[in-house]
């Protein structure tokens, strides 16, 4: 992916920065945002939509609060600069919180949630997107699945939430649709207006499922604003249709540096927390724990891929 990546203009260092984000999302079990996400990107590059000099610059700043412009680069590489500024002023602030317009898809969301809990800080970001999820009450599409990432630092196993706020992202819906299989729960509705399990008729009818269904509406919608508005930025009304031409995108990075408060011991209590959850009948898991099981499996065994999306990817590669 590199190798692509320095054959289409991008210089060596953010070249391997970017392929490696893919790479760590496809590891981690998340090949809809990673590898298989991998062509799209270079025709995006191809047509214009991403440029792979740009990089993102300060445009205001209020103490722990500022404002970035992503000036149309790269959406990985501007969402990891974010967070690590947030960081940054976290460290210095107690808590940074850097608004990021003008920006591109951050691929996976998550990314951004482990680089904020590496550096022993508590992490939420969020995006908006196209509209394509229907309100609840409506038919057509008019808000976002505005991914949401929410981190929290630990020795054992960071605990991270990222999640869309429709019920499958788009990306899991093609998966499911590429192999054939339902849904594990309805994921949105039919051309009938039915709840389908089935991941081809919701993405041909284009009617996701709100998480929580009305309160997933509103708490998107919410999102949407609370990014554009802080940005200075696109809502999500004004974000191009096309999957391959969905640019200008508003993101928000908050990092909260917990070591400032001198709080008890952080890490003690995500322990006695987790063993609480995860502890009696059923099978439980903390928020985290399947991808640090796939990571382990992947370093072990190998990462799986899509043999016909690996072909397209190395002869990009090849030139």
């Amino acid at each position: 992916m590199a190798d692509a990546l320095r054959r289409r203009g991008m210089a060596e260092r953010r070249a391997a920065e970017c392929a490696l984000l893919f790479a760590e999302a496809s590891r981690d079990g998340v090949a809809s945002h990673g590898l298989n996400r991998f062509p799209r990107f270079l025709r995006m590059i191809a047509g214009g939509v991403i440029d792979v000099h740009a990089a993102p610059a300060c445009v205001s700043a209020a103490g722990a609060l500022e404002r970035w412009d992503g000036r149309r680069g790269p959406g990985n590489l501007n969402a990891r600069a974010a967070m690590a500024r947030a960081i940054a002023l976290a460290r210095t602030h107690g808590i940074g919180c850097l608004a990021l317009g003008n920006t591109n898809h951050w691929m996976r969301g998550g990314s951004y949630g482990w680089q904020a809990a590496d550096a022993g800080t508590i992490g939420i970001c969020w995006t908006n997107t196209l509209a394509n999820v229907p309100p609840w009450g409506a038919a057509d599409p008019r808000i976002g699945n505005n991914p949401l990432v929410v981190a929290f630092p630990r020795v054992r196993g960071h605990v991270v939430i990222d999640m869309a706020l429709s019920q499958f992202s788009v990306g899991a819906l093609t998966e499911y649709a590429a192999r054939g299989e339902p849904l594990p729960v309805a994921g949105g509705f039919d051309a009938e207006g039915e709840l389908s399990h089935d991941a081809m008729a919701i993405l041909a009818s284009g009617r996701l499922l709100p998480v929580g269904s009305w309160k997933g509406s509103g708490l998107a919608f919410a999102l949407d604003l609370i990014a554009a508005g802080l940005a200075a930025g696109h809502a999500t009304h004004q974000i191009p249709r096309n999957p391959e031409q969905e640019t200008t995108l508003s993101q928000v990075f908050i990092a909260i540096d917990p070591s400032t408060l001198a709080h008890e011991d952080l890490d003690r209590l995500a322990d006695a927390a987790i063993a609480h959850l995860t502890t009696g009948e059923g099978d439980v898991r903390y928020p985290g724990a399947r991808t640090l099981d796939i990571r382990a499996r992947s370093l072990r065994d190998g990462v799986e891929v899509d043999p016909a999306i690996w072909a397209e990817v190395r002869a990009a590669a090849a030139g």
